[in-house]
């Protein structure tokens, strides 16, 4: 609630419905002023939906890998700006969930005025972003924290993203020395 300057980075997420909430609801005007900047994550198999939902304020979502979805990548409610930029989105073979985006109904059910864009990602598979809004610099320049890498270098981006001294398919840590501290 009101929270700002949020930074999600370096994460490997998989087998979630709900992966993330950012804002506490529509209608609470101190969120409008949240800055949220989701870089350098891994979001895997068997996730559904949220990746991230995001109500009001300014979310960056930046040299991201988002490996498939369920119903979408990223939603959102009460006209927040969402500023898209060099990640890569591999659409799942389900031909009615290509869409990376979803705008959940609210009052103002008009998303022209909603600033949502994609700029240098890469739609693997049949994916697709819906733009949307008057695509006004200052309005992104608000939601920009990190300069965007070619969403190419994608794989190196998020090499390291997951468990510290761990793999993303095993919750055991690589190297003996943090195998003794778990214990």
């Amino acid at each position: 609630m009101g929270s700002t300057g949020i930074t999600i980075s370096n994460n490997f997420f998989s087998r979630h419905n709900e992966v993330m909430l950012l804002g506490h609801s529509d209608n609470y005007p101190p969120d409008l002023g949240m800055q949220v900047t989701i870089a350098f994550n891994r979001f895997g198999e068997k996730l559904i939906q949220r990746m991230p939902r995001c109500r009001l304020g300014y979310f960056h979502i930046v040299n991201n890998d988002f490996t498939e979805w369920e119903m979408y990548a990223i939603g959102g409610s009460g006209n927040p700006t969402v500023n898209s930029q060099g990640n890569r989105y591999i659409a799942p073979s389900d031909p009615n969930a290509k869409e990376v985006t979803k705008r959940v109904d609210s009052d103002d059910a008009d998303w022209s005025g909603w600033n949502w864009r994609s700029e240098g990602d890469i739609m693997v598979n049949g994916a697709f972003f819906v733009p949307s809004g008057d695509g006004l610099a200052a309005i992104y320049s608000k939601a920009s924290s990190v300069s965007p890498k070619s969403a190419g270098l994608i794989d190196q981006l998020t090499l390291n993203a997951g468990v510290l001294g761990g793999s993303r398919y095993s919750h055991r840590p690589r190297f003996p020395f943090f195998a003794d501290i778990a214990r």
